[in-house]
């Protein structure tokens, strides 16, 4: 007797997944777009909110301050000093804004992508 058929329980390659693994598939694929799109957007927010501190002249010693700071600086240390104006508002502008656009765009085109597998 030669069977070809998969195992009792397991599904053959040559046919579509049944309903149940298909949804669970797509709810897994879901909850990790989600958690990627809430890293990036977390990432942007904290180097968002360093910029407003920064232009409204927050006080660097207050423990926030210096939490929100010191967590831009790591997220944006690759793109430190891309930009060299004389003017400190739009250097801090455009060092912390462009990590936190180049991190929306990332994050949330891997989401993207997830979804659609």
């Amino acid at each position: 007797m030669h069977n070809t058929g998969p195992a009792s329980g397991y599904q053959a390659y040559d046919q579509p997944p049944g309903p149940d693994r298909s949804a669970r598939n797509q709810a897994g694929a879901r909850r990790t777009a989600l958690a990627i799109c809430t890293i990036a957007d977390i990432a942007a927010g904290l180097l968002a909110l360093w910029i407003v501190l920064h232009l409204l002249d927050a006080n660097q010693v207050n423990p926030f301050v210096e939490f929100v700071h010191g967590t831009a600086d790591w997220l944006s240390g690759w793109a430190q000093d891309i930009f060299t104006m004389d003017t400190e508002g739009l250097r801090v502008v455009l060092n912390y804004g462009l990590p936190a656009v180049i991190y929306l765009l990332i994050g949330h085109g891997i989401a993207t992508r997830i979804n659609r597998a």
